[in-house]
């Protein structure tokens, strides 16, 4: 296997990770140490995919991967193959439409491509891991695209570089790429190719590939993270981590990918199925609570309706006297929804989102900062006033998000602020595909309920049962991974990944 040689546009400059680390800029809060954090468990990326009869799907491609944003904002990229199978790659720092434009997106011709979006968990926020993988090999050009995380990811790049091969990404992606790579020049054919690499893989992945005139999409057993297939009225086939990417281009929903399956897709045969392993499912339940877009399908019905049901239960759970519901826009919003029609208290919106806010790298003064610079919400005082408050949030991770809403609350008059979360308390850290941090960065790790309603200032605190979560799902509670609120790990994690997250395994309370 050769090292890529696909003509790549230039690349954007590498900028530091605090600034750009982000999945949702409703979360992006000013810490003590003026950097930017995230008070919310962080997704790993979003992949897309399209085969067209005829025509050029960079744009196409593009789209998708703008419906998909919420995944990963930390860069972004692009490969089309043309009509002789060579590739044509651009990827850069930043959002899609800050990476692309009319130009670039002209000048990629081709009637197959795929895309990223990419949040790191496995390896640094640098130009140098973002997606597409492109590598050469004696069938063609491989590219890949990965949503997930490997647990045994050195391991992996060890084997590979023993064999000589010179990965340039600190990406577990990386690795699987060049694992296909390694069994096409060993004389296997693609199927078989990627199959043995897919073998050689533990953790979460949910891939895109593609090979001249072929486009594919793989799961792990477990279906940790989403995908699907779509097609379009002219015949043209896409893969995406979420319907929504399917919508925006109107394309119709087929089916998923399922775990452990692996979809061939050619114009000539369509849609071609080999279950390269047993299935045994445990989507992240993450995904339903909060990671995908909330017009998104899955178990056909859109995440808006699930997250209904969960501000109901809630609503039953943990009632408190109140004069008003409203929910942390906008993941928040569908709960406290949810929470209103079953309690009969009546919803309203008392925070705003700035939806105009990016990113901005001008860091306010310290007097902005002592005068309460809020860049990202506001609140209505005229609605608040005198009000006793319930607040529905989808998750509590670091508690300093939170605390800073319950501040503004009670500054614009609110009388009483009581919260509710939508989900179980998180008290262990992801090892496929979340950016969780470790353990002792979790506040329901090492905290009990009481003592984490005292830090972020609430007069009540309650969340979401585990059982009542998985009940409103209405499939099979079997069929989840909740191991970031059970510490139950379905796919086995290496000792030496416990020992960096788990610091506070045996002391939690």
């Amino acid at each position: 296997m050769l090292p890529d040689h696909s003509d790549h546009s230039v690349f954007a400059d590498e900028m530091p990770k605090n600034l750009i680390n982000h999945r949702d800029f409703e979360d992006l809060d000013f810490n003590d140490d003026n950097e930017i954090e995230s008070d919310k468990p962080q997704e790993a990326c979003g992949v897309f995919g399209v085969l067209a009869a005829e025509g050029d799907v960079a744009k196409l491609v593009y789209f998708g991967l703008y419906a998909l944003q919420h995944r990963g904002q930390e860069s972004a990229g692009i490969t089309v193959y043309d009509e002789h199978g060579t590739t044509h790659t651009h990827k850069a720092m930043g959002l899609v439409a800050q990476v692309f434009n009319e130009t670039i997106l002209s000048e990629m011709k081709g009637a197959l491509g795929i895309g990223h979006n990419r949040y790191s968990t496995t390896g640094s926020s640098k130009v140098c891991n973002a997606q597409p993988i492109v590598v050469n090999t004696r069938l063609g050009d491989f590219s890949l695209a990965h949503n997930g995380n490997l647990v045994n990811a050195t391991e992996l790049r060890g084997e590979l570089s023993a064999q000589g091969h010179a990965l340039e990404s600190t990406t577990d992606s990386e690795g699987i790429a060049f694992a296909v790579g390694e069994a096409v020049e060993e004389g296997k054919d693609w199927q078989e190719a990627i199959v043995t690499a897919l073998r050689r893989c533990h953790g979460a992945f949910s891939l895109v590939m593609a090979m001249p005139n072929v486009i594919v999409g793989a799961r792990d057993a477990y279906g940790v993270r989403p995908l699907v297939i779509g097609k379009t009225g002219d015949g043209s086939y896409v893969l995406s981590s979420e319907t929504c990417g399917l919508d925006i281009i109107g394309a119709e929903y087929v089916r998923e990918v399922l775990p452990g399956e692996l979809v061939i897709i050619t114009i000539e045969n369509g849609i071609q199925s080999l279950q390269w392993e047993e299935a045994k499912p445990k989507l992240c339940v993450f995904e339903m609570i909060y990671f995908a877009r909330p017009d998104s399908v899955m178990h056909d019905e859109s995440l808006y309706t699930y997250r209904l049901r969960i501000g109901r239960a809630l609503a039953r759970e943990s009632p408190v006297e109140a004069d008003i519901v409203i929910g942390v826009p906008d993941s928040g919003i569908p709960a406290a929804i949810g929470f209103s029609r079953e309690s009969g208290i009546p919803y309203g919106e008392a925070l705003i989102k700035n939806r105009y806010v990016g990113r901005t790298f001008i860091q306010p003064t310290q007097a902005m900062r002592e005068s309460g610079i809020r860049m990202k919400l506001n609140t209505l005082k005229d609605v608040l006033q005198g009000k006793r408050v319930i607040v529905i949030d989808d998750s509590i991770v670091r508690g300093t998000t939170s605390r800073k809403i319950v501040r503004a609350l009670r500054e614009a008059g609110a009388i009483e602020v009581h919260m509710r979360i939508s989900s179980p308390p998180v008290t262990h850290p992801c090892f496929y595909g979340i950016d969780t941090d470790s353990q002792d960065h979790l506040i329901a790790s090492h905290n009990s309920v009481e003592a984490i309603a005292k830090q972020i200032e609430v007069d009540t605190l309650a969340y979401l049962s585990h059982d009542e979560m998985l009940k409103a799902t209405q499939i099979d509670t079997m069929h989840f991974c909740t191991a970031c609120f059970t510490g139950k790990y379905p796919i086995e994690v290496p000792d030496k990944l416990k020992r960096t997250k788990l610091m506070l395994e045996n002391t939690a309370t």
